[in-house]
């Protein structure tokens, strides 16, 4: 993707070898205008369809008062909702740079996707624990699942992910705004990801890098130990059950969650974890391009296409629907 040089910003000049920008220039892919043209049908067409598959989610979850009722379609609809505001804060970007070749986004702008696309980065995270969480006690612990998770006890659940989601990265995202920028304006992303925005700043940079190394490494190691602690033991005590029918059909539920959570962790800890994995730009790209924009289009038929239970509120849905109109007629 090109640039002319009209789209490159003007410089506050603050002494001779430092600077202030006003503007950021996203290269993108790097690709023709035709692959770009191709890209964006593409990521348009899976966008709707997102969108379309987790505002089903919701709406089922809210219209059937049984599925409204089960601690799992509480925090289920919310994760949809986060995977909502997930993919709308990198796609339409990404289409709208695909669509206008030139890719500028302002100081501002560049700050607020990327604290925004971390924050809800982190809550999911937490909803992932959460939803492990809820399998466990609803498979390990059967006797007390209705006590512990009760309503109350399910949406404080709900609101902790979101604030403490919202809460863990502003300070380094604080800090990193305020670090100075000299030399290049263009970030070699489709994005605003932090290690291309700290690779054009002035040092020295302080502690903003490495706080935010240290949160994201806590925050995804923490909540992946915890995932893998709490799915071993469901599949522990699953094997160990003597009901053959309720365990093929908890298999087939955990199942569904432990290919989400692979997707999720396996692509960011190949990003912020495994020391080397932003380095190449090409691959940094596919992966962040994977789980920004296909693994949340993908989450929603995990959880739901042989989900037994969805399937009987749709047609619980329908046969109302039927009812209403006959009585119409």
């Amino acid at each position: 993707m090109s640039f002319n040089g009209n789209s490159v910003i003007s410089f506050q000049m603050e002494s001779a070898n430092w600077t202030t920008l006003e503007e950021f220039v996203l290269l993108g892919f790097g690709i023709s205008q035709y692959h770009c043209l191709l890209l964006l049908i593409f990521f348009t067409i899976l966008y709707v369809l997102t969108l379309a598959e987790n505002i089903t989610i919701i709406s089922l979850v809210l219209l059937d008062t049984h599925l409204g009722q089960l601690p799992m379609y509480i925090l289920l609809s919310n994760f949809s909702w986060l995977e909502m505001c997930y993919v709308s804060t990198t796609v339409p970007r990404m289409l709208f740079d695909l669509a206008v070749p030139g890719g500028i986004i302002s100081f501002n702008e560049c700050f607020i996707q990327f604290y925004i696309f971390f924050s809800l980065g982190s809550t999911e995270c937490l909803f992932l624990s959460t939803m492990a969480l809820d399998r466990y006690l609803a498979i390990c612990r059967p006797l007390h699942y209705s006590h512990i998770m009760s309503h109350s006890f399910c949406y404080a659940l709900v609101a902790f992910c979101w604030l403490l989601g919202f809460l863990w990265y502003i300070v380094p995202a604080a800090l990193i705004s305020q670090l100075s920028f000299c030399g290049s304006n263009v970030i070699d992303h489709f994005l605003c990801d932090p290690g291309p925005i700290l690779s054009l700043a002035c040092p020295p940079l302080g502690n903003g890098p490495i706080l935010s190394q240290i949160l994201v490494s806590g925050l995804v190691t923490g909540n992946m130990l915890f995932v893998v602690l709490s799915y071993s033991i469901v599949i522990i005590t699953l094997i160990k059950s003597s009901s053959q029918g309720s365990r093929r059909k908890a298999f087939s539920t955990v199942s569904f969650h432990l290919i989400v959570v692979s997707l999720f962790y396996g692509s960011v800890a190949g990003m912020y974890l495994i020391p080397g994995g932003e380095s190449q730009v090409g691959v940094t790209k596919a992966v962040t391009l994977f789980y920004t924009a296909i693994t949340p289009f993908l989450n929603p038929l995990i959880y739901c296409l042989r989900n037994n239970q969805v399937k009987e509120a749709v047609g619980r849905l329908l046969r109302r629907k039927g009812r209403l109109r006959r009585n119409k007629e």
